[in-house]
């Protein structure tokens, strides 16, 4: 399982001894969840993919990684998270039945986090529709499903909607955070009462509840309002036509109060710029930086990939000023075969 910086991880594995999703069952093990859900669990597939030795993601991401993904349509397109498929050069869907059916990526956005893929023979099963997340509120229950009908379903209560800054260079403005903690998040469904897909399971966070209260394990997801404009587009292209964002490859965390450099991606940007890890962030192109969300959305205003970047640095008690040009992110992975 790879950890990120900031204690999360990618929900790949196995079911804890003892965890198969008891909370979605009574006692007596008939079913607790109401049938609008119930009927749409058969849509949550399991997800295996393999990955190249040889490329970068398979350093920290595995070279072999497992999941879940969600049945869309009756063509056999399937909705994930996309650090599963990430770099991927075969993908394997399993169903509830225990088939397995060769997959292939169809697209990947790495602003909103989603990935596609879609089996090579449409799929028996009814997919799931998109619900509105918009309407999951602070609170509010819904239910968390991976491979395995009600026996891998948890009810789960929402226990913020906020900002997320990932250290990877990435910010989710609405995400979903729920409680209690599921052990296999990763492509997760999010599904709520009336059987409708709210969210894609990310990450596993110690501070669910947020900034400043009581460290309590629980779950992101990606809400899947956040995929509907973008859907048509990353189905028929792969990746969206808007010129990519600028990436420079450093992992950003907060330490008291400062954005500190905790990773460099090997030959990325920051990399050939001399960039290191403990290094301290304080301003680009002149402007302070107030945290790492902030640091993002001023990077991402400065111009498109390629665009260069003055960064106002500090390393053990000196300050120096350094200019990056940034990076594709996209251009920096490598998909399909070799």
């Amino acid at each position: 399982m790879a950890r990120g910086l900031n204690g999360s991880a990618n929900g790949t594995g196995h079911w804890p001894t003892g965890q198969e999703g008891v909370e979605a069952l009574t006692p007596g093990h008939s079913s607790s969840l109401p049938p609008s859900v119930a009927g749409v669990l058969p849509a949550v597939v399991g997800l295996k993919t393999t990955i190249p030795a040889n490329r970068r993601s398979a350093q920290t991401l595995g070279a072999e990684r497992e999941g879940h993904g969600i049945v869309i349509d009756d063509e056999g397109l399937i909705v994930t998270i996309g650090y599963l498929i990430m770099e991927a050069d075969s993908v394997t869907i399993t169903d509830i039945e225990d088939r397995e059916w060769p997959a292939h990526i169809v697209g990947y956005d790495y602003e909103s986090g989603f990935g596609l893929v879609r089996t090579e023979v449409p799929l028996p099963i009814t997919p799931m529709r998109f619900g509105d997340s918009d309407t999951l509120l602070l609170r509010g229950e819904a239910v968390v499903a991976g491979l395995g009908g009600e026996k891998a379903a948890l009810k789960v209560k929402v226990a913020g909607r906020r900002e997320f800054a990932g250290y990877w260079e990435y910010l989710l403005d609405n995400a979903i955070f729920t409680v209690p903690a599921y052990p296999l998040w990763g492509g997760s469904a999010l599904v709520g009462a009336d059987g409708t897909l709210l969210g894609v399971g990310s990450l596993l966070v110690q501070e669910a509840l947020g900034p400043g209260a009581q460290a309590f394990p629980g779950n992101m997801y990606v809400p899947i309002n956040r995929l509907k404009p973008i859907f048509a587009e990353l189905v028929a292209n792969g990746r969206l036509s808007a010129p990519p964002r600028p990436w420079l490859g450093v992992y950003s965390v907060e330490h008291m109060g400062q954005i500190v450099i905790g990773g460099i991606s090997e030959g990325g940007p920051a990399d050939r710029a001399g960039l290191q890890r403990g290094d301290i962030l304080h301003a680009l192109n002149d402007e302070v930086l107030d945290d790492v969300a902030d640091f993002y959305r001023k990077l991402w205003a400065s111009g498109p990939a390629g665009t260069a970047v003055r960064l106002r640095m500090e390393r053990d008690d000196d300050a120096f000023e350094v200019a990056v040009r940034s990076g594709d992110r996209g251009s920096y992975h490598k998909y399909g075969p070799d």
